[in-house]
């Protein structure tokens, strides 16, 4: 498809580093990511990472990943996007977790909304934006044909430096009938940040914190009467035609579970370099008394749990080029079978990173290496967390398996998609 020409109303902005490249953001997440293991237990007391974290994710580029390059981003796509995530996670799983459902939504904006919005959205070029699924609130029409939110909106990860915030209402369509979800995207002037988040297992410093809005205007071209998980893209997107980039009119459902195996894989991956390190550190506690890495036990336990991520890692990464493939062979191609098959694969992948912790590492590492504020220890409870989140514990877990089976035989709603 060609590149839209129409761009000169709004005109073009190049982003920071021009010529920088997705190997080379990618080799900058792998390093600040080394040093973000260190500051795990202050990310955590601070519910958030810190000022001068973002900063440097803000000087490398990461917020202009998936920001359409017409606006001032780089427009990597979701491979670069996801590998950055992987290893920011591997570091600080709150900092990953912090950063992905913060950034992630750029694509959604650059997928669903048209030239006006995404201008005005887009026109700081680092774009923040936590979502969430679940509709709050109350919406009232002004005369203009804006938006009127009262309300709060809960579990907003990536809110502390968030600069716009992506949410659900229920309004009604016409007199007599039900209500139905409105997508919003709210401007960072019209919300607040509630202190209500790190008391929880896990994931205390994914800035998880909820969001609340007293009459905050949002701009009626900053909404759409759908909710993002039944976006139908199989006849195009407006961000499609608009930037000629095929990966602006992917399934955004599925586009959401890879991040949460993205996550896991970075989870497990992080846990699994702790465990290497006690097997170079410390002895066996039982006669004779040698290296953990000369165990044979400890031999087959690390190898066990690392074939299991190994297969993880493979697998979301192959979903990711599925994904990707799936959107070059043109808008039909984005069936509810195929979405349901990406979601399918990515809880296998949740599962496999899981069950390599809970069962392999956690349990062997040792007790002294398991205390509060270890990193493994961390690791298992973020990832105990992660499976109170209703994207997986709900849909990945339930629903998905279900949709697969009822859209590859026809059978009922999924027959009509």
């Amino acid at each position: 498809m060609a590149v839209a020409t129409n761009v000169s109303e709004y005109g073009v902005v190049l982003p920071p580093e021009p010529a920088l490249t997705p190997a080379e953001i990618v080799a900058r997440a792998e390093a600040i990511a080394a040093t973000l293991v260190a500051r795990q237990a202050e990310t955590e007391e601070r519910t958030f990472y810190a000022q001068d974290t973002h900063e440097e994710f803000l000087r490398a580029g990461f917020y202009r990943i998936l920001v359409p390059r017409r606006y001032g981003g780089y427009e990597f796509g979701i491979d670069t996007f996801m590998r950055v995530t992987m290893a920011l996670t591997r570091g600080c799983p709150s900092t990953g977790w912090m950063y992905c459902l913060g950034h992630a939504h750029a694509l959604v904006v650059a997928s669903l909304f048209d030239e006006r919005a995404q201008a005005e959205i887009f026109a700081g070029g680092d774009f923040i934006c936590p979502a969430t699924v679940a509709p709050s609130g109350t919406a009232e029409r002004t005369a203009e044909g804006d938006w009127l939110l009262d309300g709060t909106w809960n579990y907003c990860s990536g809110s502390p430096y968030a600069t716009h915030f992506i949410g659900h209402t229920l309004v009604s369509p016409g007199e007599g009938r039900p209500p139905a979800p409105m997508l919003f995207v709210a401007p960072r002037s019209q919300w607040r940040r509630l202190s209500d988040w790190g008391g929880q297992l896990g994931l205390k410093g994914s800035g998880s914190h909820s969001i609340t809005m007293e009459n905050g205007l949002v701009p009626g071209h900053f909404t759409l009467d759908t909710h993002v998980s039944q976006v139908d893209v199989s006849k195009g997107t407006p961000g499609r035609t608009l930037h000629g980039n095929p990966e602006y009119g992917g399934g955004q459902l599925s586009f959401m579970v890879i991040e949460d195996a993205i996550l896991a894989v970075g989870m497990a991956l992080g846990a699994l370099d702790a465990y290497e390190e006690l097997m170079r550190t410390r002895i066996t506690m039982f006669p004779p008394n040698v290296p953990r890495a000369e165990d044979p036990d400890y031999q087959f336990w690390y190898g066990q749990a690392a074939g299991m991520i190994a297969t993880g890692e493979a697998a979301v990464l192959h979903a990711v080029r599925q994904w990707t493939e799936t959107c070059a062979r043109g808008p039909a191609a984005v069936t509810k079978e195929q979405e349901m098959r990406v979601a399918a694969i990515c809880h296998q992948v949740v599962d496999l990173c899981w069950h390599a912790v809970e069962n392999y590492l956690f349990p062997t590492a040792g007790s002294s290496a398991v205390r509060q504020g270890q990193r493994i220890e961390r690791v298992w409870r973020d990832m105990s967390m992660f499976h109170s989140h209703a994207g997986f514990a709900v849909f990945l877990s339930t629903i998905a398996k279900r949709e697969l089976a009822k859209a590859r035989f026809g059978v009922g709603d999924a027959a009509h998609a």
